[in-house]
């Protein structure tokens, strides 16, 4: 009998009730937060510059706020004030000395972002993923399961040291802080975890894959693909399940998942649930429970949110912010609205842009889904065509033409005949080219108005190449962004769409039958 596995299970019930018990309103719990973070970071030289202690006295304190604090960006708030707690000086944006940076570059290739992380940012994730898993009591496992080995699928926990300072993946940083009690659950080990080297992480993970009896993993849906493939490969599996038969749950983010659903629904044979989670340097925002379809805002989380509307009035056509004067608060936004987000955290972002926009689903329960990055979106003419708006065009097309498309971008052109888009996507099997170009015509025509309409004037020419799925990611290992933390771009602007363009020229059709161009 699974004793441990039992009390777990009825541990693990009892918690996720007694977390649901208390329903707040959302309003009144983010003012809450916005509360909470205030008073903590009064005493910084960021609280005493904008006055915290004067907001706090507010009538309308989520006002109060907004009217004293300017908007932030990276760039602004890095050289205004992080570069500060780069090198070692505390109580900067946050009380007492940073000792964590993790390191993000995104999807842009731009050089890497160094976000602070408080210890106070560690325990709100562990304890946000604590929840995450509570919210398995609601689907009806054997206790057996709650005795299972987690597989992370991470960035190494061997950070680098900087002065006094840490510096490396978030992933890194949290897995390498396991609690003492979860450590037997958790895989891979810590000698593991600690590689730095991509490739050599994941052969390490192969070769203890037998060892495991793995019920869950956690990662990001493209490494995690190569991982399962890669031991189905190495040890001539028919499925993953030979080796782990208790694999029931794959918590993914980073991306979103429609485009890898054929391939993981192939792949696991629809036998794991599917949970999805918005975890990302800035803070822990959003998960799916278990009992739920989609994400849902986290409203008493340690994270105080601001809504930006992302249109025209509000940001350029670069995605630039230009409008810094409009920002709403939670009971002020509208359901299937894209939105551009702000976020002030227990790791010193005040009223910081993320650069991610979200629209609510359902306002009753704060779903949302997260459409895309502001800079990472197409309007050449007016067409405002969102990852959103690309990710749900392909990922039709691919159920349609029973294809598996994992990975796709998009470059904007403009030449003698007027403007284009130039589509790039991964496909191991066979493509018509033709095909593939009136379909994503049709869809996009069908999601976004605005497409439709410049597709009669300005919007002149779609074109399409199809390449390997490796292409891409070998494209990403030249670049020197190989690794958990890393995805590939969408949308493809500067140097980045310079150096792919470059990358794919250099592929000969003639030498590579499966190289298709429309």
């Amino acid at each position: 009998m699974a004793v441990l596995g039992t009390v777990l299970k009825t541990t693990t019930k009892y918690a996720y009730k007694l977390n649901n018990l208390v329903k707040r309103e959302a309003s009144a719990a983010q003012e809450k937060q916005l509360r909470k973070l205030l008073a903590k970071a009064k005493n910084t030289e960021f609280g005493q510059q904008y006055h915290f202690s004067e907001i706090l006295k507010s009538d309308d304190i989520m006002k109060a706020y907004q009217e004293q604090v300017p908007i932030f960006d990276y760039d602004y708030l890095f050289k205004k004030f992080w570069h500060k707690t780069l090198n070692g000086i505390g109580n900067v944006t946050w009380p007492g000395h940073i000792s964590n940076f993790a390191l993000t570059s995104g999807t842009t290739g731009a050089s890497s972002k160094r976000i602070p992380v408080s210890k106070q940012m560690v325990q709100t994730i562990r304890k946000t993923s604590i929840k995450q898993l509570l919210s398995l009591s609601k689907i009806d496992f054997d206790s057996s399961f709650y005795e299972k080995d987690i597989l992370f699928l991470g960035g190494s926990t061997q950070l680098t040291k900087i002065n006094n300072q840490f510096e490396g993946d978030l992933s890194g940083i949290i897995t390498g802080k396991v609690p003492s009690w979860f450590s037997p659950f958790s895989k891979p080990d810590k000698k593991t975890r600690a590689l730095n080297n991509w490739g050599e992480k994941i052969e390490e993970i192969v070769k203890q894959a037998p060892k495991w009896d793995i019920g869950a993993i956690c990662g990001v849906p493209a490494w995690v693909e190569i991982l399962i493939q890669r031991i189905v490969d190495y040890y001539g599996l028919d499925s993953i399940f030979q080796m782990w038969p208790n694999l029931k749950i794959y918590v993914h983010g980073g991306v979103s998942f429609e485009p890898y659903m054929i391939r993981f629904n192939h792949m696991l044979d629809n036998q794991v649930i599917y949970l999805d989670t918005y975890l990302t340097s800035e803070g822990f925002f959003a998960y799916q429970p278990a009992d739920s379809d989609s994400l849902h805002l986290l409203m008493s989380n340690d994270v105080y949110f601001e809504f930006i509307p992302f249109n025209e009035e509000h940001f350029d056509s670069d995605g630039n912010l230009i409008d810094y004067e409009t920002s709403l608060t939670i009971n002020e936004v509208v359901e299937d609205v894209d939105y551009a987000l702000l976020v002030s955290t227990n790791s010193g972002a005040w009223r910081y842009l993320i650069g991610d926009t979200i629209k609510f689903k359902c306002l009753d329960t704060y779903k949302i889904k997260i459409t895309g990055r502001t800079k990472h979106f197409l309007s050449l003419c007016g067409e405002h065509l969102s990852v959103d708006n690309m990710t749900e065009a392909l990922t039709q097309i691919a159920y349609e033409l029973n294809l598996d498309i994992r990975e796709f971008a998009v470059r904007g052109f403009t030449n003698d005949l007027g403007h284009g888009h130039q589509w790039y996507i991964a496909s191991d099997s066979k493509v018509i080219a033709e095909d593939v170009i009136a379909l994503i015509d049709e869809k996009l025509s069908q999601l976004n108005d605005d497409y439709r309409t410049e597709r009669s004037y300005a919007l002149t020419q779609i074109k399409l190449k199809c390449l390997p799925t490796k292409a891409f990611y070998d494209f990403m290992e030249i670049k020197g962004m190989y690794g958990s933390q890393y995805k590939f771009p969408r949308v493809l602007k500067g140097k980045m769409a310079d150096d792919w363009a470059e990358y794919v020229s250099i592929l000969e059709p003639k030498s590579h039958p499966w190289f298709l161009v429309g």
